[in-house]
């Protein structure tokens, strides 16, 4: 199973939606939005497939890596 990474998408209005995603998913995100591409983007999440309207995109902030709280030996 391809591992997953959180993105958040913030749309102009105020709106914004989070979801876990494969890295492919969000490289073809991050290339429709370079190339200034026009329309809706289907990305498939963890919980489900959203279409959005690229034009109404305002950013996308990409985690490097699902951050886990828990104990742990201190150094």
């Amino acid at each position: 199973m391809a591992e997953r990474i959180r993105i958040e998408i913030g749309f102009d209005g105020g709106q914004g939606l989070a979801a876990l995603v494969t890295s492919d998913e969000a490289d073809k995100l991050e290339d429709a939005l370079a190339k200034g591409s026009d329309g809706v983007f289907k990305i498939d999440a963890e919980d489900g497939s959203y279409a959005i309207s690229l034009r109404r995109i305002v950013f996308v902030k990409r985690y490097a890596r699902e951050s886990r709280v828990g104990f742990g030996a201190a150094a």
